[in-house]
Order: C-alpha cells, then structure tokens, then sequence
C-alpha cells in the first residue's frame, strides 16, 4: 500500500518541484497543502485547503487522508509564516497518523546571526516535543539561478553573487572558498530516496556540485563569450551588512527592500566564508543513492550558450 505524502506548500517553487517528482514514485500518494483548492485540481496531487492556524481541524484533514509524512515547503521568512509552520507540526502530532515531519530550510539550517533563526528555530523547538521523526534538508544553494530562463525551474529570479543576464558578478571573499550548488529537481529526487531510509538524522545533506563562484564566473563567461563585470566584496564590507549591488536588484526593490536584500545575501556570503553553504560529502545522501545522477553547474550556466 502506498504511503501517503502531503507537501505544505506544494504549489509554490520548491514545493511544486517535491510534487512534480513525487508523482512518479509508485510508493507515494501525494496530497498538497494549501490555503485554497485551485479552479482545475490535480488528480495525482490533489490540493486540500487548510487553515494551519485552526491545529484541529488541520490534524482531522491529515488523518483523513491518512497522511504518513508531512513536507513542509513553506517560506518561513517571518513571524506569521514561522507560526503557520508550528501549528502544521501540531496538527501533525494530533493527526495520529503522521509519523515523520521535514521542517522548511532548503539550503542550510538559518545559524543564531540570521534574524529568521528565531523563527525558524521555533519549529524545531515544537517538533521536540513530539514523537515526530524529523530532519531539515541542507542542500547548498539553488543552481538553477544560474541558468535562468533558459533552464526548467519553479524558482522566481533573485540573483545572488553572479548575475548573468547583466554579465556581471560581486563576489564574497576571494571567490575561491567551496559551497554547495544543488538543481531543485535534483534536491526533490533526494527527498523522494530518502524517505524510504528507516532512520533520519536531524538534518539531511545532499549537493548536486562543490565548487566556487570564481569557477562559476568562468563557466558563465565560457557560454556566453565574453567576459564578466567582477568586483570583490570583503569580510569587512560584510560583516556591516552591505554587498555590491548587482544590475538586476533594483528593480525587485519595491517587493524587496533594498536592505532587507543587502542583509539577506551579505548573511548568505558570510556563511559562503565560513563553509556552512557546503554540504559535508561523508555525510551527504549522495553517498547512499549513488544511482542519482547530479546536474552539474556546467550543465546549468552552459544553458545560456548561444542567448
């Protein structure tokens, strides 16, 4: 029998993409969390509207379809969507049937410097106190940035580092320190492998490629042939709060404040120096499911050949 999956969030990027790759696993029925039921719901991924506030009748919706795992995608970005999170796994707790719980971080777990630690912090703080089996996923960052538009992804454009429709790059540090860069549907096969394991650790890595932003930029210029506006943003800069604007950012200002933005991805590049953004390879899932085959970022960057 089928093992019931339900994605919180599973209209949205990330979310869309653990459902798109769900939905060809033969051992998972999928149900998709969200606050209304679209005009034309997906059969393979129906959409069941819930109020994550209201923990009850979340809880009853959860063990009506018998849900077994819950993922949340949910972009936990302040206190009203950290609050939604909490109920979910509340309601997850009550439901009786949800034995496993994967809390939103898609990328690294948010360290005490970030302001969203907090509110992230909070989830895990709830899921302590269940009997859940639970994990984060850390997978680096999202390669797919760097292929946009010319790469399949769910993801809305937001240039971190390198921007390569404007061929130019403002880098942290030297540019040669070693992050993670993982395809989102690479990430989703991952999720859809490990659900199987009998045991999960409190975060799960996996990478699709280690490399550098100097070696992206390289790439970059490789495909598009020509070369890259490159600047280099120092500790110092930083650690104030400030990164090198990059062409495309102003005009996502008025839905992303300038400094909001600035101390979002100065945050980022602190953790692309201090090594959080890498995912440890002997921890990592790509050991245990050696059979998925990764994107690489040559693959992804080398999209923009001929545009």
């Amino acid at each position: 029998m089928s093992k019931v999956i339900a994605v919180a969030g599973g209209t949205g990027s990330v979310g869309r993409t653990i459902v798109e790759e769900l939905k060809k696993s033969p051992l998972y029925d999928v149900i998709v969390l969200a606050r209304k039921v679209p005009e034309v719901n997906d059969k393979e991924a129906p959409v069941v509207a819930v109020d994550y506030s209201n923990v009850e009748e979340t809880a009853q919706k959860l063990a009506s379809h018998k849900v077994d795992v819950v993922i949340s995608t949910i972009s936990v970005i302040d206190e009203v969507s950290g609050v939604c999170q909490v109920d979910l796994v509340k309601a997850a707790s009550k439901s009786g049937t949800v034995k496993r719980f994967i809390s939103s971080e898609w990328g690294t777990p948010h360290t005490e410097v970030s302001p969203m630690y907090k509110i992230r912090e909070s989830t895990v703080i709830e899921l302590r106190k269940t009997g859940l089996e639970w994990t984060r996923v850390a997978n680096g960052y999202f390669m797919d940035y760097y292929g946009m538009p010319h790469v399949k992804t769910y993801l809305k454009p937001l240039f971190f580092v390198v921007d390569p429709p404007n061929k130019t790059a403002a880098i942290p540090g030297t540019g040669d320190e070693v992050l993670s860069f993982t395809y989102t549907f690479d990430v989703a096969k991952f999720v859809v492998a490990f659900l199987s394991l009998p045991k999960w650790e409190e975060i799960t890595y996996c990478y699709g490629e280690n490399s550098t932003f100097n070696k992206l930029v390289a790439l970059a210029e490789e495909a598009q042939g020509t070369k890259f506006k490159v600047t280099y943003d120092p500790p110092e800069k930083l650690a104030k709060g400030e990164i090198t604007e990059l062409p495309s950012h102003p005009a996502l200002y008025p839905y992303f404040p300038k400094p909001a933005m600035q101390g979002l991805f100065s945050l980022f590049a602190s953790w692309v120096l201090d090594g959080s953004l890498k995912a440890p390879e002997d921890k990592s899932l790509n050991a245990k499911f050696p059979e998925i085959k990764t994107t690489k970022l040559a693959e992804i960057v080398g999209a923009w050949k001929g545009h």
